[in-house]
């Protein structure tokens, strides 16, 4: 693309719906929790932390350059296009509900962990939600809905203008016969249709959404689920949770099937049986002594292979078709500089937190504490790229281990192309990088309503150490 024609980037940063001036008071249930794009761009869902899913379509461009092409197509040519992609509200509904779980005295709230888009058929749209415990399959479906409106009558207008006519005729002509009350002949026809004649209603019909829960899926998770992902096949998914992957069909709801359980027979090899350890006040998703699962995808193409991270810094690649439990696995991803000397410390930040597939299924990114990992698929031993996103924070490790921002979790995205990345930082920043630009510093960007500032400044705060307390890292 030509650099003097490129236009810069247009960045709008949001955490809750609708414009809020600095005084209001921002409700918990109101943030956003999760944000998910569908394959072809033009839709986007967003759940909050009050159970809510909104849906926003791409505002109709038919007449537009860019019609012609597919997204992929648009980011490899030398084109700049002249609109910004523009989204509006299509339609929101009430996803989830708080719960209360009575045999386990449990409260399950209702936020939105997890948003995924599934194959349209017959022009509406499929979407999985899930909160901690339950998943739901959503459809969104457009109708024509009838609403009148009322319109001055016909009769009412022939009146208003045979009046005016009087008045017309009085002026100019005072010598027409008039009736014994005085109104002109034309002005009679006031008098034939009063104005208190009811108005009339015309019916237009107006194109709108709405949602319908088609699917409920039993509870099956002992522990909160973390991942969703739609297969290839257009007819199953998986849901993961801290030490289960469940394979489900998306027509039945009642059943589901257990492909990797990662359980110990003693849950205290997990959590250590020493209440005074450290270990005791560490959640079970940051334990360093087991192995939990982190993040779960299916591969993009192939519908029998999946791959699934863990807290200890590895990406297991399976095929499901080797045996219904899939407890052995095809590839084990792991980065073997880092497996070296490794420390307490090490180990937490190794944790990798979130993992994709580009559309061509040939690599795999994966995100940890301190950097982001491009790896091939035909190369388990090392990541063919890595960009470091925390390495100012390293001599800070044992601060943030104090303050519990250690265990902080980061995800990732790709762009349609599979070049450019993009993850979050703290204090707003999103980090964007290019493969093969030959450079792996990328880009850093403030997400803030002042978009255009500049973030080293900052960055710089953070690495000269002035900047370490929990409550001044805002993760993004």
């Amino acid at each position: 693309m030509n650099p003097t024609t490129r236009q810069p980037l247009e960045w709008k940063f949001s955490q809750v719906f609708g414009e809020r001036s600095s005084d209001d008071e921002i409700q918990d249930a109101d943030r956003i929790s999760t944000v998910e794009f569908d394959k072809s761009g033009d839709y986007v869902a967003v759940g909050d932390r009050g159970g809510r899913i909104v849906i926003f379509e791409t505002k109709d461009g038919k007449n537009t350059a860019d019609q012609h092409y597919s997204r992929n197509q648009l980011e490899q040519l030398d084109y700049v296009s002249l609109n910004h992609p523009e989204y509006r509200y299509k339609t929101e509904f009430q996803s989830h509900e708080p719960e209360f779980d009575y045999l386990k005295s449990l409260e399950i709230e209702e936020k939105i962990n997890k948003l995924k888009w599934c194959t349209s058929l017959s022009g509406s749209l499929f979407i999985l939600s899930t909160n901690d415990k339950t998943i739901k399959l959503w459809k969104v479906k457009d109708r024509k809905v009838k609403k009148a409106r009322e319109i001055d009558s016909p009769l009412q207008l022939l009146s208003s203008e045979n009046t005016l006519l009087s008045e017309r005729s009085f002026m100019n002509e005072q010598g027409i016969p008039s009736f014994a009350n005085g109104n002109h002949v034309e002005s009679g026809a006031n008098s034939i249709f009063p104005s208190q004649e009811p108005r009339s209603k015309i019916a237009n019909y107006e194109d709108t959404a709405y949602a319908r829960c088609r699917r409920v899926y039993a509870p099956a998770h002992d522990f909160n689920i973390n991942s969703l992902s739609n297969n290839s096949d257009g007819e199953t998914f998986i849901s993961a949770d801290d030490l289960r992957i469940n394979l489900w069909n998306l027509e039945v709801s009642n059943q589901s099937f257990n492909i990797i359980d990662m359980k110990p027979s003693n849950m205290e090899e997990l959590t250590g049986n020493d209440e005074s350890t450290e270990f005791s006040r560490l959640s079970l998703h940051f334990v360093v002594r087991g192995e939990v699962i982190t993040s779960a995808e299916f591969h993009p193409i192939h519908c029998n292979l999946l791959a699934y991270s863990s807290s200890r810094g590895f990406i297991r690649l399976v095929d499901m078709r080797q045996s219904a439990l899939c407890d052995y696995s095809a590839r084990i991803f792991q980065d073997e500089e880092c497996h070296g000397s490794r420390s307490f410390l090490t180990e937490i930040v190794a944790s990798i937190t979130d993992i994709k597939f580009p559309v061509d299924g040939r690599h795999i990114l994966s995100r940890d504490y301190m950097n982001l990992k491009l790896w091939d698929m035909h190369m388990d031993s090392s990541p063919v790229a890595t960009f470091k996103i925390h390495e100012h924070l390293r001599p800070k490790l044992c601060d943030l281990y104090n303050n519990d921002s250690i265990f902080d979790k980061f995800e990732c995205c790709l762009s349609g192309d599979g070049l450019h990345f993009a993850t979050g930082s703290y204090s707003n920043l999103l980090r964007i990088f290019f493969h093969g630009g030959g450079s792996d510093e990328g880009a850093t960007i403030e997400a803030s309503k002042d978009p255009n500032r500049l973030a080293a400044s900052f960055l710089s705060l953070i690495s000269s150490g002035l900047i370490t307390e929990k409550h001044s890292l805002v993760k993004q």
